[in-house]
């Protein structure tokens, strides 16, 4: 029997089953994506999932900010292969709707969902359909009496803002609730994940709102969700970055693979290129972190190296890499070279390895 003392938060949480994923319970990590199509689109959103789904993402979010967008989500599912989660704001009919057509989840603010009538008709709707709710507070919609309390937006004014919102929905008799709590400011957000963890025992949903764009959120997130998700709290994430969702999924499977929280797919290596280098290195080693996303099953180090002759021995704790060269370049395994090829030649050498090692 276990000693739930010494267990971390995400062993000790509360098994929450979206769809057919399981969050909680020291269940794997689970990596998270929204769209931002308009989902009454059925035909675009359902594109966007599929590329989503092909990069590694296992729940989605998608807005249902009207009725023809919450009437959607079954013509969705019936063409994705992951849980859909509805977002909803202020609407509790969206909520309903969402529900009766199909949403695996609904993410809501219980304080804004228009009073608790309106909260019990939505979370009888969920009770009777067995339907996680997602209780989501930032930062940004704390309520004025907390700021008050706290003198100003604060970890502890965040914990108690969606600890209220939580015995909201528990006062009508449900408990298939996942926390999220988020802020910008990285440290606030660290510090009220590490409150929370003590006060409740449902799965956290962990991610750093309105991180900024791809270079800038990575870092905010890389660092936010690695303080957090290292002290063995965390149950799902999403890195929210503006641009390409897909780089969200890609962001968030690399934290997880650098904190040792999963272990499929391949790890990329390359060096930063000198006055050496004789090959674009650059395109050279984003066109392999493109190709490499097709090898999830593989749990293997690649190395993209930009001088053929200190590539193998620098990088030679590498499974497989390429290293470029004047006008050619190699191809090596464990730092052993196994052939020498033009420099045009190096990505689909690297492939055809690959592929071999799938095979096996």
């Amino acid at each position: 029997m276990k000693d739930m003392d010494k267990l971390s938060y995400r062993e000790r949480t509360k098994e929450i089953k979206i769809g057919n994923v399981t969050i909680g319970g020291g269940a794997p990590i689970a990596i998270q994506s929204m769209t931002n199509t308009e989902t009454s689109d059925v035909e675009a959103t359902v594109k966007q999932i599929l590329e989503l789904e092909k990069a590694g993402c296992q729940i989605i979010r998608s807005t249902a900010n009207t009725k023809e967008a919450a009437e959607s989500f079954d013509k969705i599912k019936e063409k994705i292969h992951i849980p859909i989660v509805a977002d909803i704001h202020f609407d509790y009919k969206l909520a309903i709707t969402a529900m009766e057509h199909g949403a695996d989840k609904i993410r809501i603010n219980p304080g804004n969902i228009g009073g608790e009538e309106n909260l019990k008709k939505v979370v009888f709707e969920a009770k009777k359909r067995d339907i996680p709710i997602r209780v989501g507070v930032n930062s940004g919609s704390l309520e004025k009496e907390i700021i008050a309390k706290y003198g100003g937006v604060t970890a502890e004014g965040i914990v108690e803002s969606a600890l209220d919102k939580v015995r909201m929905i528990e006062a009508c008799d449900y408990d298939n609730i996942v926390i999220s709590i988020k802020s910008s400011d990285v440290m606030m957000c660290v510090k009220a994940h590490e409150i929370i963890a003590d006060k409740t025992v449902y799965p956290l949903h962990v991610g750093i709102t309105e991180a900024g764009t791809v270079n800038a959120g990575n870092i905010k997130s890389a660092i936010g969700l690695g303080l957090i998700l290292n002290q063995g709290i965390g149950d799902t994430i999403r890195v929210s970055l503006t641009g390409n969702p897909v780089s969200e999924v890609i962001s968030a499977k690399t934290i997880l693979r650098t904190l040792g929280l999963r272990n499929d797919g391949i790890e990329l290596v390359s060096c930063p290129t000198c006055g050496r280098t004789k090959i674009d290195m650059i395109g050279l080693a984003n066109d392999v972190e493109k190709l490499i996303v097709n090898y999830d099953n593989l749990h293997i180090k690649v190395a993209v190296m930009g001088c053929a002759v200190n590539g193998p021995g620098e990088a030679k704790e590498a499974d497989l890499g390429i290293a470029g060269g004047d006008k050619e370049g190699l191809l090596f395994r464990k730092g052993q070279i196994i052939k020498k090829l033009p420099q045009n030649q190096l990505l689909n050498a690297l492939k055809e390895e690959l592929d071999k090692m799938e095979e096996v």
